[in-house]
C-alpha cells in the first residue's frame, strides 16, 4: 500500500514569500519611477463634472440590469422568438433594437469566446507564461537599482520601459490570431442573433420602438414591438 508524501509547508511558504516579494518590488519600482505621481496629477486635472459624467455613464452602461437572462436572450417560452424578417425597414429596426437591448450580452459573448480561444491556443499560453517569467526575472535582477547584462548596466527605469515595449510587441504577436478569430466568430454570432431574434416584446423603458401593425385594445394603451411576423 503506497502512501503519498506529505506536502512540504516550508516550500509553500517560500514560494508565497517569493511572490509577495516580487509584488512588493514591482510596487516600489512603480512608485519610484514617478508614474504613480503622474497618474495622480492627471486625475486631479480632470474636472469633477467630467469624472461624475464618466462614472455615471459607465455605471449605466455596465449595470447588472442591462444583462439579459438566458431565457430572454434565447426567447425561451415565447411563441416565435426567432424568424426571418423580410421587410428591410423592419429588419433595420430589429437590428437597432437588439443591439441596444442585448449589447451587454454580446460583449460577454465576445469575452467568453476570447477566453476559450486563448485556452485552446498553447502557443499563446506558453508565450504569456514566458513573458511573465521574464518580468519576474527583470524585477528581481534590478532590485539594486540597475540590471546588468554582460558588462552593460541598464537602469531600472530603462529596463522597465524596455520590458514594456517588448511585452506590447509580444502580446500583439501572440494574441493577434486569437483577437481576429474572436472578433470574426463573435461578430458572426451577434449578427445572426440580432437579425433573427424577435425581442420586440421586451422593452426596458429607454428602448422604445414605434409600433407597426394593428393591435386590439384601447387607443391610449402603448404598444412597442417591431411588427408581427409575416406569414
Amino acid at each position: 500500500m503506497s502512501m503519498s508524501a506529505p506536502e512540504n509547508p516550508n516550500g509553500q511558504g517560500s514560494t508565497l514569500s517569493t511572490l509577495v516579494g516580487v509584488m512588493n518590488s514591482a510596487k516600489e519600482k512603480w512608485d519610484s519611477s514617478g508614474a504613480s505621481e503622474a497618474m495622480s496629477n492627471f486625475s486631479a486635472s480632470i474636472p469633477d463634472s467630467t469624472k461624475d459624467y464618466i462614472s455615471a455613464t459607465t455605471g449605466q452602461l455596465f449595470s447588472r440590469d442591462r444583462l439579459r437572462t438566458v431565457s430572454v436572450y434565447f426567447g425561451i417560452g415565447e411563441e416565435r422568438p426567432f424568424y426571418v424578417e423580410k421587410t428591410p425597414s423592419l429588419l433595420v429596426a430589429r437590428l437597432k433594437h437588439n443591439v441596444q437591448f442585448f449589447y451587454l450580452n454580446y460583449l460577454m459573448l465576445t469575452a467568453v469566446l476570447f477566453c476559450l480561444t486563448l485556452l485552446i491556443s498553447p502557443s499563446a499560453i506558453i508565450g504569456i507564461g514566458l513573458l511573465g517569467a521574464l518580468w519576474m526575472y527583470v524585477i528581481r535582477a534590478s532590485q539594486s537599482g540597475s540590471l546588468k547584462i554582460g558588462g552593460l548596466a541598464i537602469s531600472q527605469s530603462h529596463a522597465s520601459i524596455g520590458m514594456g515595449l517588448i511585452s506590447a510587441f509580444v502580446l500583439i504577436w501572440l494574441l493577434s490570431s486569437v483577437f481576429w478569430w474572436t472578433l470574426a466568430s463573435s461578430g458572426f454570432l451577434v449578427v445572426v442573433h440580432a437579425g433573427l431574434r424577435d425581442a420586440s416584446m421586451h422593452q426596458d423603458g429607454e428602448d422604445q420602438v414605434t409600433m407597426v401593425g394593428e393591435v386590439a385594445g384601447p387607443a391610449s394603451e402603448q404598444a412597442a414591438f417591431l411588427g408581427d411576423p409575416q406569414v
